[in-house]
């Protein structure tokens, strides 16, 4: 199979602690030739950084996600930018909104969102966007800020807001959500929207597909995710696997340059 490029990908996450190396190894031996690493706090670019460095042909991205606005200060947004301009990431992620998890107050939320955006766009870098529940929101922002470009992390809108991120330059990610049966509406996109809008993903440890069932996810399930979409569409995995890489490095131009 052609290469697998894993566009979001917590390899530094705690689950993979006993195990980060064969993780890792059993991602290489699947295909999987680059992940994205995105942080999710400014503390935590360090061990996302830790973990680029140790293996081959994984990137970060540095930002602040939603989940964890608790732990955000508005200084961490100036130690954001110095960050990046250190030491450029392959994308300002992972940040967003999120309107599905309780207790996350929206106006904190919709402001670190906002100040990353004017990140992004200040050096020129692309977003990856959490958006749960949250996709007409996320893209008013989009049109009025503008990135580069990014992607639709875990993408689970309608079609038309899927033609409204197309249309500002971005990609969507798919994942291990659209393998299980009961995802008909998901399903449906996968198999119909165009090939060139789609990017592959695990969000490793979590979004298991089907056959893991509740189980830790890893980015070596990434082979059986472009084997299912390419059941969906009724092309093979190579092409998927082609496509795909072809659409991350699009629209993450940091993949064509690694460090």
């Amino acid at each position: 199979m052609h290469e697998l490029i894993d566009t979001h990908c917590h390899l530094d996450a705690g689950e993979f602690g006993a195990d980060r190396d064969a993780v890792y190894a059993r991602a290489r031996a699947a295909g999987v030739a680059m992940q994205v690493v995105p942080a999710v706090t400014v503390a935590n670019c360090d061990e996302v950084a830790a973990v680029c460095r140790r293996y081959a042909g994984c990137l970060p991205a540095w930002g602040m996600h939603p989940m964890y606005i608790g732990m955000h200060r508005e200084e961490h947004l100036g130690a954001l930018r110095e960050r990046v301009a250190a030491e450029r990431p392959v994308a300002i992620g992972e940040i967003g909104l999120d309107l599905f998890v309780a207790g996350l107050e929206y106006a904190v939320q919709e402001h670190f969102y906002v100040e990353q955006l004017k990140i992004a766009r200040d050096f020129d870098l692309p977003v990856l966007l959490h958006c749960r529940r949250a996709v007409d929101p996320i893209l008013k922002h989009l049109r009025r800020i503008r990135p580069p470009s990014g992607i639709a992390h875990a993408f689970s809108g309608s079609r038309q807001q899927a033609d409204e991120f197309l249309r500002l330059g971005f990609r969507l990610g798919f994942g291990g959500a659209f393998t299980w049966s009961r995802a008909t509406r998901l399903r449906a996109l996968a198999a119909e929207l165009p090939l060139e809008a789609i990017v592959l993903e695990t969000d490793s440890p979590d979004i298991p597909p089907a056959w893991l069932g509740r189980a830790r996810n890893e980015p070596a399930e990434l082979a059986g995710i472009a084997a299912a979409l390419a059941e969906l569409r009724n092309i093979t995995p190579t092409e998927v696997a082609q496509a795909t890489a072809a659409n991350a490095r699009a629209v993450l131009p940091g993949l064509n340059s690694p460090a």
